[in-house]
Order: structure tokens, then sequence, then C-alpha cells
């Protein structure tokens, strides 16, 4: 999922650049959704490891 935040980024940025203000701000809120998302399910995926009694790696 971090893979797929990363690609919007960079379309996002390549929008930017080249001056699709629609297509950019679409893109960078896509890549912004998908990040957040992804942080939720880390901390999630680190708290349910954590309350299972096995230690971070």
């Amino acid at each position: 999922m971090l893979g797929w935040a990363l690609t919007f980024l960079i379309v996002a940025i390549i929008a930017g650049v080249f001056g699709f203000s629609g297509i950019a701000s679409a893109s960078a809120g896509i890549a912004q959704l998908l990040f957040f998302i992804f942080i939720v399910l880390f901390v999630l995926a680190m708290v349910a490891r954590a309350l299972r009694g096995k230690p971070p790696v």
C-alpha cells in the first residue's frame, strides 16, 4: 500500500510540474489517504503483536 501511495505522489508531482492542477490535487489526495491508511494499519499490527506477547523485531 505504501508503494501505491508513493506512485500517486510521483504522479501528483509530475502533474503539478506540467500544470495539470486538477490531476495533481486528486493524485496528492489519494496519496495522502493511502499513506494514512498504511500508518494506521502499521500501528494496529504493532499493537496486536505486542498484545500477543511477541517483542517487536
